[in-house]
């Protein structure tokens, strides 16, 4: 029995050709809580950012955030927190000091940008999100940095971060560095454990790289129609596009909505 849905913002709930969450989505979105079934976002995004996209006034049981790197309750109130190693931060902010690769450092209550460029610019458009501010570290802790690079290029990349850390891709021109130990799974377990829910009365959607481990795990694994090859090998149905309420069909093709 499925007591709780994990979902991805950007591509799954929020169609950036839209500029929306499509109205099936969020209609579906509201039957579920009425049945009871908990629903969770579980995204790449800052808590802060979500207040920018249109998921905002929406009502969710619980987020999991930066990749599973910093979860909350209802009323976004922290349950789980999990920066970087000192070791990953300092190897990151070298990278960040030296400007040579546009990278943001993502804090508990801040975002921000060593320098802007085209690659920054093409990224956040891709998301429908605006600039990040540029700005200098002062010493809090970094939960998560964010490579502006493309994929031909994390070779490059990769030997200048900590070996601690490992990417997941959400844009042709965007890359998370997490922990190699986070992902999204790391933070649904916190989550679940809060609630008393198993992993096997849970279904999570979809669509992108930083999705796949969460697919995995999840009793369900949907991915949207939109996701790439790999995400949908990762999971154990494939719906129809975001435009085309793919996800209100998966829903009912399992039996949670009437």
């Amino acid at each position: 029995m499925i007591k709780a849905c994990f979902f991805d913002v950007d591509g799954t709930l929020v169609s950036h050709t839209l500029g929306a969450v499509p109205k099936k989505t969020k209609k579906s979105l509201e039957q579920l809580r009425k049945k009871g079934i908990k629903i969770f976002l579980s995204t790449g995004r800052h808590l802060e950012e979500l207040d920018r996209l249109p998921v905002k006034g929406m009502v969710f049981d619980g987020y999991v955030t930066l990749n599973g790197q910093l979860c909350a309750n209802e009323k976004k109130e922290i349950l789980h927190r999990a920066p970087l190693p000192e070791e990953d931060t300092r190897a990151l902010i070298e990278i960040f000091q030296k400007k040579e690769e546009p990278l943001m450092l993502i804090e508990e209550n801040r975002l921000y940008v060593n320098f802007i460029n085209d690659a920054v610019c093409q990224a956040q458009k891709e998301v429908s999100t605006p600039l990040p501010p540029v700005s200098v570290y002062t010493g809090a802790p970094v939960y998560m940095a964010i490579a502006f690079i493309r994929k031909e290029e994390e070779e490059r990349f990769m030997p200048l971060i900590s070996s601690g850390c490992k990417m997941t891709r959400w844009a042709s021109g965007g890359v998370d560095i997490i922990s190699r130990n986070g992902g999204k799974v790391s933070g649904i377990q916190k989550v679940l454990e809060h609630y008393g829910i198993r992993r096997e009365e849970i279904i999570a959607f979809g669509d992108g790289e930083n999705d796949m481990d969460m697919l995995q795990f999840a009793g369900i694994g949907v991915a949207m129609g939109n996701a790439g090859p790999e995400v949908k090998e990762a999971a154990d149905y494939v719906t129809e596009h975001i435009d085309e309420d793919g996800l209100e069909k998966a829903l009912r093709h399992y039996g949670l909505l009437e």
